[in-house]
């Protein structure tokens, strides 16, 4: 892949943050969700690539835009898989929240996993613990390891997790172990990158979410040199026959970094819709809007942090052909 295509991106999820920021705290997410993704396929066919959505809004004939097997780019460059999530946390928008993204990952084509649109159970660290957690263990298990690499009591470490009731017991085994809990009430991919940046605060993401967001995290996690490993959790036969179609065959199966996403080199890319942790969400001040992105690239290992000030007058629909 092209280098280059790390600012390309960047500009892909500036125009989707700057788009859905507008539906901030105004309680209504299938607005928010619509501007970001219509403004994210603009600005797409600007990028030179010539890319496929394997991971998007949903099949075809589910949604208008960004489906899965969707071709985007300008026709021209590498030939590359595409994990999109044009609003990653639409509910966190709505209510003005922390930790909504746009979000984006790219890799050589046929080096994504073509995750169903399930759930998906997920572990996730960043460098210090790589290789010492195992999703099948018991959590104690997992604490105590992430703490020994991390040089750490279990009662300094902090562990990610949905706030939901399905997450009732994992999470009475975090407090009785004696570590802390971030209760998210969406956006896991969020939770699962800042794993891997120290000043978050964030040491473990434990817990089940969507299976596509957990290859648009493990893209991310591949870049910074972190880990995460999923089981798929199909809850009827329809989702059963769905990753058979996928060629998912061993469903109770481990999925590692490698199964998520193959290959030496993937880039992945984030705008702060609204203020998170790692990233400042969008301000706007008259005719200007402000943004705060990540970028990053597993071949290189570079990470880069670009904030943007935009002169909304001159990207008419955020887009400068």
């Amino acid at each position: 892949m092209e280098r280059s295509l790390s600012m390309e991106l960047v500009r892909v999820t500036e125009a989707a943050a700057l788009a859905s920021a507008r539906w901030m705290g105004r309680g209504n997410k299938d607005a928010a969700d619509k501007a970001a993704t219509e403004a994210m396929r603009d600005v797409f066919d600007t990028v030179p690539m010539k890319g496929t959505v394997v991971i998007g809004e949903g099949e075809m004939d589910e949604a208008p835009m960004l489906y899965i097997g969707e071709k985007l780019g300008n026709g021209y460059g590498p030939r590359v898989d595409v994990a999109v999530d044009p609003l990653e946390g639409t509910n966190i928008v709505a209510n003005g929240q922390w930790n909504a993204l746009a979000v984006i990952a790219i890799a050589d084509k046929g080096n994504l996993l073509h995750a169903p649109d399930m759930y998906m159970d997920k572990i996730a660290v960043g460098r210090e613990a790589v290789g010492k957690i195992d999703i099948d263990a018991p959590v104690i298990d997992n604490l105590q390891a992430v703490a020994k690499a991390k040089n750490k009591e279990i009662d300094d470490l902090v562990v990610a997790i949905l706030n939901r009731e399905r997450h009732r017991q994992y999470i009475n085994e975090i407090r009785e172990a004696g570590a802390r809990i971030k209760l998210m009430s969406d956006g896991d991919v969020a939770a699962a990158i800042n794993t891997a940046f120290e000043d978050t605060g964030v040491d473990m993401l434990l817990g089940s979410g969507g299976a596509p967001e957990g290859v648009l995290a493990a893209v991310a996690l591949k870049c910074l040199g972190g880990e995460i490993q999923g089981k798929l959790l199909p809850q009827n036969e329809e989702e059963l026959i769905r990753c058979e179609k996928m060629g998912i065959e061993q469903i109770n199966r481990v999925l590692t970094m490698d199964d998520l996403v193959q290959g030496d080199d993937a880039i992945f890319a984030a705008t702060g819709v609204t203020d998170g942790e790692l990233l400042k969400g969008v301000q706007y001040k008259g005719a200007r809007g402000t943004t705060q992105s990540v970028v990053m690239r597993a071949k290189s290992g570079t990470v880069r942090f670009i904030d943007g000030t935009h002169l909304l007058s001159k990207k008419p629909d955020l887009v400068i052909k």
